[in-house]
């Protein structure tokens, strides 16, 4: 699943996390002093004016998107020429890190966007309270702004779906000539081809969109945490509490925490049906395809027991999803007025200004729902699980020191070619009818 991709996997991603630790620890120690020798902010950031008081270029800024583009990009470099699997290396090692920093670029863009949501409802609040306070041009000057930021990110986002497409289908294409280079020995194996055309579709797709909403997750907390922690000095009170040091940012780690031992006890059993599910499917799957060229085939009382197999279990995860739904729309709804319970004293006590209201809120959501990450991802989880699951089955037929193809051109996929002789002579001989594309 992996090293059909990622060079040497383990060293790979075990590498990804200490260079990562690495750089931070670069930046909290030495960052300053490095931006006074190569930092370009003093060239390209904006300074604030009375006109732009929060331009989104600062000359810190700046150093800091230079400092993680230069930290990623170097730490593809020596992985040309790591391990035995160079085909992918540009979809795989750089494009894998072109994903991250455009993750990134955008939990930055939201942490701006924050700021601004601050001042362009306090300005709002004070043409509201006092009338002729705020001009029009004062109202399309912060809009232009905004304008000016979210335009790029726009086309950013669209282009990096559009990568992503491409990055996934690579994947899946390297999983499937890795897999296809041990076909003799693996044609066997239940479901094998459906293993091989759509579950490696699906295992690449859900792993890429977990993993980015992860490291997003991440990066949400480390950029929103401290400016939650902040805002929470304006928290006067909790509900029954009290009076409590950054107050909403323990709030929304215990609304997390809650919502993910729930779902994860509810949910407990769903990955085992999942997997079951896949099985009865494929069996049914195999029996209409050899009903294709075998007319004593998909006959109908073994179509019937198959499909009830599939009936049976489908009926059986319904009644499980039943309860599991029941619990997480509850947690999901009832999670939404959480912030709006915790901050009730402190609006009650006019504390917070309608900027501040909208900051606070803002940056309280980013913090949640990167603390209940596993919560709102636990039925993509279980997709995984099930996924993982029939691949892991399928690779334990694979020797761990055989020697596999990684795409459709690879001379080593091409050389198992030779394995096919023996079945084509047996077929020959009028043993079976020829399958088609051999």
């Amino acid at each position: 699943m992996f090293r059909s991709f990622f060079p040497n996997p383990k060293l790979f991603f075990s590498a990804a996390l200490a260079w990562t630790a690495f750089c931070m620890l670069v930046w909290f120690t030495i960052g300053p002093a490095l931006s006074g020798t190569i930092g370009l902010g003093g060239v390209f950031g904006q300074v604030a004016t009375e006109a732009d008081p929060n331009p989104f270029l600062t000359p810190d800024k700046v150093w800091l998107y230079q400092y993680v583009i230069l930290s990623g990009y170097l730490f593809c470099i020596p992985w040309h020429w790591i391990g035995d699997n160079r085909r992918w290396y540009w979809w795989s090692v750089v494009g894998s890190v072109t994903i991250i920093e455009v993750v990134f670029f955008d939990v930055q863009i939201g942490a701006w966007m924050n700021s601004w949501y601050g001042e362009f409802y306090n300005m709002f609040q004070g043409a509201l309270t006092n009338p002729g306070s705020v001009s029009l041009e004062q109202i399309y000057g912060e809009l232009s702004t905004v304008l000016y930021v979210l335009l790029p990110r726009i086309a950013v986002l669209v282009l990096n779906a559009f990568f992503i497409a491409h990055y996934l289908f690579r994947w899946r294409r390297a999983m499937t000539f890795f897999y296809m280079s041990h076909w003799p020995r693996l044609r066997g194996v239940e479901g094998a081809s459906q293993r091989i055309q759509e579950d490696t579709q699906r295992f690449a797709n859900i792993v890429e969109g977990l993993a980015v909403a992860l490291v997003s997750s991440i990066m949400t907390l480390l950029v929103f945490l401290p400016l939650l922690w902040t805002l929470s000095q304006n928290i006067t009170e909790l509900p029954l509490i009290g009076p409590v040091n950054g107050s909403l940012v323990w709030v929304a780690l215990m609304s997390a925490i809650a919502g993910t031992v729930l779902l994860g006890l509810v949910g407990i059993k769903l990955p085992g049906l999942e997997f079951q599910n896949q099985r009865v499917e494929a069996a049914l799957r195999k029996e209409l395809v050899y009903g294709e060229d075998h007319h004593e085939r998909a006959r109908p009382l073994d179509t019937k027991e198959f499909f009830l197999g599939v009936q049976r279990n489908y009926f059986r995860l319904y009644g499980h999803y039943l309860y599991f739904n029941v619990a997480r729309y509850v947690y999901l709804q009832g999670a939404n007025f959480v912030p709006l319970i915790a901050m009730s004293p402190s609006i009650a006590a006019g504390a917070l200004t309608l900027g501040l209201l909208q900051q606070v809120s803002n940056a309280f959501g980013q913090v949640e729902d990167s603390f209940r990450f596993l919560a709102n991802s636990w039925t993509t989880i279980i997709s995984l699980i099930s996924v993982y699951k029939r691949l892991r089955t399928f690779e334990a037929h694979i020797p761990a020191d055989a020697i596999s193809g990684v795409d459709y051109d690879d001379p080593r996929y091409l050389a198992t070619d030779a394995e096919f002789a023996p079945l084509l002579t047996d077929l020959d001989e009028g043993k079976e009818g020829v399958p088609a594309g051999l």
